[in-house]
């Protein structure tokens, strides 16, 4: 039997908040430091002004989540990264500023247990609730799995072990932002107003596979049938309408926003940019870690959340331009 997930944040494909992990909690979070614009590289998909119902119409809503009532959306023009940021991209941040991320900072970050490389004596415990979650040390965005973990070969993979605000750092040093969840929900659909996923109502292992997620049971045995047990490039199965590359699956996306379940109700019609003020941040897309019959939020509707300065080996980020540029 699979377990249940009914919680927004910080449970299933998410991870655990950094403090719930029982032995990894005795220190404060680290300073955060930003730096001068740098080099961007990655292409970006022009979104047009418009208008959807934002929100989930499929009746596969998760309970808590709060992804209705569905409610109508207008935005002006943006333009967003087509992939997530890479392992590559973040490297050159890095060696530009001499960054450290907080995974780096606090010593640990959260790893899946089928994935973790590590001697025991470097896990330091697991989440109450979640114990496929490992609070790994020496786990950072250069060592996904463990210390004994690299990037050989996965340059083109989306940076992981990034917090939200390590993600913003990045983005005040590309002249960037991150998206609104407004922002990143319009992209995602691809035009397709009301569809369920990116590339419409199809589920996604229709006439193979269109996005990487969690294939078995969950969280025993991944079988990897879409050919990947963790992280995949950014740029294998097919864009969206808009050309964005997996907007859902294979990691999820921090977004600007402050996380409320309650919001829809109340939220602007133009523009929505979030409360104001919250204890966690949304995450957008799902993960590798999503199962059709666990965490089903590789959906366009699909939310989640987690504190500002948690990491996990399952989340990333893509960034958005500064109004006007």
């Amino acid at each position: 039997m699979l377990p249940q997930d009914n919680c927004a944040d910080g449970c299933g494909c998410g991870a655990p908040n950094r403090l719930e992990f029982s032995k990894a909690n005795s220190r404060e979070a680290p300073a955060v430091r930003v730096s001068a614009p740098g080099n961007h590289r990655i292409k970006q998909s022009q979104i047009p002004s418009g208008t959807m119902w934002m929100g989930d119409s499929s009746g596969d809503e998760n309970l808590g989540d709060g992804e209705t009532p569905v409610h109508e959306v207008s935005l002006d023009a943006f333009e967003i990264d087509t992939t997530t940021v890479t392992n590559d991209d973040f490297a050159r941040f890095v060696s530009d500023t001499g960054y450290e991320t907080e995974a780096e900072a606090w010593g640990f970050s959260a790893v899946f247990h089928s994935v973790a490389r590590a001697a025991d004596e470097e896990i330091l415990g697991s989440a109450p609730g979640t114990p496929w979650w490992l609070a790994v040390r020496g786990s950072s965005w250069e060592h996904p799995e463990g210390r004994d973990s690299g990037l050989d070969g996965r340059g083109d993979h989306p940076v992981v072990h990034v917090s939200w605000a390590d993600a913003n750092a990045y983005c005040a040093w590309a002249g960037r932002r991150l998206p609104t969840e407004a922002e990143w929900e319009f992209a995602a659909r691809g035009g397709l107003d009301g569809s369920k996923y990116p590339w419409g109502e199809a589920e996604v292992d229709a006439g193979g596979w269109r996005a990487n997620i969690f294939q078995g049971d969950f969280p025993g045995m991944n079988t990897g049938e879409d050919g990947w047990l963790s992280t995949a490039p950014v740029r294998i199965f097919q864009p969206n309408g808009f050309g964005l590359w997996q907007p859902v699956g294979n990691v999820w996306e921090w977004c600007e926003d402050w996380f409320d379940n309650s919001y829809y109700a109340v939220s602007p019609r133009h523009d929505p940019r979030g409360p104001e003020e919250g204890t966690t941040k949304v995450m957008r897309g799902g993960s590798y870690l999503c199962h059709s019959s666990y965490c089903n939020r590789y959906r366009n509707s699909g939310r989640s959340a987690n504190t500002p300065e948690s990491s996990m080996g399952n989340a990333g980020f893509r960034s958005v331009g500064l109004s006007g540029n």
